[in-house]
Formats: structure tokens, C-alpha cells, sequence
């Protein structure tokens, strides 16, 4: 293959990672889990190393599309050996001690996950970098690793067949089996490594520690917990965008109003500084599924606390009427222009100042799926002088919301 041919097939690889949308929240995990800096998707060939996505929190100063010298990357060592690479610290690993990439990097721990397609061929990269040691070989975090590793290999796939599938449209039956693979993969696959490190720091906690090991148990504690919410964030937004919408259990919810009630508590709780204002006259029973139901004011009422002004109160209100269920959040500061409103729902939107702390952007495009599940809709409004509104209303019987 020449060089014109090589760099086109790399430009389409590096494309086709963009195009996954689940990457973007692999990385966050990634980052927050091993409390890495730098987390990446590389194309590794022969001659080359090519960074896909990138999560930098260390200033590599490394952009999507920048290339390495792959003889001075250990990837290199993965493609060659088809095996990952798991340094805890390079300055005390036997191996690694002596070795050229650590020192020419200015790392101390390293993990790296060869990435296949479908097909069995090697692709490039999982991995994580870090100027500060790192206990990345704790089998639950390599077992993460492992599965995310294959999650982007099974979406490149998909990637692939969906671009066959423009001149050769997928079968139904396809389509729904890698769906199910995809969904299978976040729900058990990463889920479970998550929930055994909490187990573990909640173990550790109930033992004499001192102060300053407690403290980073606790932040362990903290970031696993994030980690698993950013999972359940981008499980349910498999669920919503691959078809079959968020799963609901209906019920009549005649105490609607006190799990409303909990969830602003809560986040109250959160933010102790802020006004919450709440206004319910739930008439009527409700017939939903009361969890999502919560989540969803949950989502609404954080990006309000996120992104309105501090000073200025929030309003919730929840009322029946007219054979609906209506719940709203307001809250006041800067009015979003009208052209970016029905885009507010798209996932993955955040504001162009967001720090990683503050989610995937996904918030509100959950919340709508939830709405749409329930046969309801979402709404968004925005002005000056009555500030930025969210309202999911619903049908209490049958049909749509209208």
C-alpha cells in the first residue's frame, strides 16, 4: 500500500471512531477509574500511530489526527504481541524500568488494550498514560479495559456495516442482534468491574485507616460512583438511539408527589446554597413509571442548578389537568438563543465551558427519552423576562401527548 493510500485508509479510520458516539464517555470512564490523565483510541499500523479520540487532562498537547512515531510508542509491542501492556509504575517495573517510551514520555504508569474489528483484524489501541503512578493492574480495571476495548471493536464493526449498508441495506435480524451485543456489553460487561471497586472501598471504609488513606479511599469511592452513572447514562442512551427507547415499568404512582419531593431534597442536599422553589397539584393519579419519572427531574433540575444563575431561585411545578401530566423547571440567567433550543436535546450537547466533572451532555437527551417512553414530550423555552424552561407533559390515559 502506498503512502497517498495509507494515510486515506487512517483519515477513514480516524472518521469512522469520531462517528461513535459512545467514545467520548468510554474515555471519561477510563479517566475517572484509573484516575489517568491522558486516555486515547489510537490506529496503530506498521509504520504509524494515530490518535482517534483523546481525553487530555495533563496538557499532552497531543490532537485528534496527530500522529507519534510508532518506534517510540509501546503500542507498537501490542500490535506486535496482540497482547495489552500493564505498567503500575514504569520506574519499579522490571521490564519497563530501562525502556525508552516511559523515559521519552515522562510517564510512570501505562495500560493498553489491543482493539480488533469484527473480523479479527487489528486495529490499534485502548490506552492511558499518566506522569504519576497508577494501580491500573487491579483486575477490575483490566477487565473494564478488556471490555471496552472490544465494545469499540464491535462499533467500528458497526461502523462499517453501516456504511455497506447505504448500497446494501442491513437486515433487520442483524441489526437487532448487535444491538443487543452493544446493550449486553455496557449492561454486565463494564457495569460489573464498576460495582466490585465500590463494594471494595465500602469494605475498606468500614476498617481503621488513616486519615490520609481514607481520604483516598473515599475519592475512590466518589469516582467509581460517577463512573457508574456515566455508564448508566450511555447504557440508556444505547437503549434510546439503536432502537426499543428506555425500558419503563408502569405503575399508577399515587405518591408521585413525595418521590418528587425525595429527588429535590436531594439535590438540595447538593446544593445547600441554592433556592428551590416547588408548586405540585397532582390531582390524579399518575400511570408511569415512577424511577424514570424521578431521573428525569433529576436531569431537568441539575441542569437548572448547573446553569442558571446562582442568585436567582429555581422553580419546579408538577400539576394534572385537562388529561395530562404536566412538570416543569425554570430557572433564570442568560436566555438561550431560539435557534438552539431543539438542539438542546441532542446528545451529547454541553456548553463550550463545561469541565469534565460536568457529565457527558447526555442529561437532557435522556429526559426526553424518558418523555417520548412514557408517550409524552419535551419542550424547552427561553427568554429574558421569564427565563429557561423545561416541561414534559404527558397523557394520563392513552394516547400521546398533545
Amino acid at each position: 500500500m502506498d503512502k497517498p493510500e495509507e494515510r486515506q485508509m487512517i483519515a477513514a479510520d480516524v472518521s469512522a471512531i469520531g462517528k461513535i458516539g459512545a467514545v467520548p464517555s468510554i474515555l471519561e470512564v477510563v479517566a475517572e477509574t484509573t484516575g489517568m490523565g491522558f486516555v486515547t483510541v489510537a490506529r496503530v499500523t506498521e509504520g504509524t500511530w494515530t490518535a482517534c479520540a483523546i481525553l487530555d487532562r495533563i496538557s499532552f498537547g497531543l490532537p485528534v489526527g496527530g500522529e507519534l512515531d510508532v518506534s517510540t510508542t509501546l503500542c507498537s509491542e501490542v500490535r506486535d504481541n496482540r497482547l495489552p501492556i500493564i505498567i503500575d509504575n514504569a520506574a519499579e517495573d522490571l521490564r519497563y524500568r530501562d525502556h525508552h517510551t516511559p523515559k521519552l514520555y515522562n510517564i510512570k504508569s501505562y495500560i493498553s488494550f489491543p482493539i480488533f474489528r469484527g473480523n479479527g483484524e487489528y486495529f490499534g489501541t485502548l490506552c492511558a498514560i499518566d506522569p504519576h503512578p497508577a494501580k491500573v493492574s487491579d483486575p477490575r480495571i483490566t477487565s473494564m479495559m478488556e471490555a471496552f476495548s472490544k465494545l469499540i471493536g464491535m462499533q467500528l464493526e458497526s461502523e462499517e456495516r453501516h456504511l455497506k449498508a447505504q448500497a446494501d441495506l442491513l437486515s433487520e435480524q442483524q441489526t437487532s442482534e448487535l444491538r443487543e451485543q452493544f446493550i449486553a456489553v455496557l449492561g454486565h460487561d463494564l457495569r460489573n468491574p464498576l460495582f466490585a471497586i465500590e463494594s471494595g472501598t465500602n469494605l475498606l471504609l468500614r476498617k481503621k485507616l488513616d486519615p490520609a488513606s481514607r481520604s483516598l479511599v473515599e475519592h475512590m469511592r466518589t469516582s467509581s460512583r460517577r463512573a457508574s452513572r456515566l455508564v448508566g447514562d450511555v447504557l440508556d442512551f444505547a437503549r434510546g438511539r439503536l432502537g426499543g427507547g428506555i425500558p419503563l415499568n408502569v405503575e399508577d404512582a399515587p405518591d408521585l408527589e413525595e418521590t418528587l419531593q425525595h429527588v429535590i431534597a436531594e439535590l438540595q442536599g447538593i446544593h445547600p446554597a441554592r433556592s428551590i422553589r416547588c408548586a405540585f397539584d397532582i390531582a390524579e393519579t399518575v400511570p408511569c413509571d415512577r424511577d424514570r419519572i424521578a431521573q428525569l427531574l433529576s436531569n431537568l433540575l441539575t441542569n437548572a442548578l448547573t446553569h442558571g444563575a446562582s442568585d436567582q431561585p429555581v422553580d419546579v411545578a408538577a400539576y394534572t389537568g385537562g388529561g395530562s401530566f404536566v412538570l416543569s423547571v425554570t430557572n433564570r440567567g442568560p436566555s438561550i438563543p431560539a435557534e438552539m433550543l431543539p438542539k438542546l436535546f441532542r446528545p451529547f450537547q454541553r456548553s463550550v465551558a463545561a469541565a469534565p466533572q460536568d457529565g457527558l451532555g447526555l442529561g437532557l437527551y435522556i429526559a426526553s427519552q424518558i418523555a417520548e417512553s412514557h408517550g409524552g414530550r419535551m419542550d424547552a423555552s427561553s427568554s429574558p423576562e421569564a427565563g429557561t424552561g423545561f416541561r414534559f407533559t404527558m397523557p394520563l390515559r392513552g394516547g400521546r401527548a398533545g
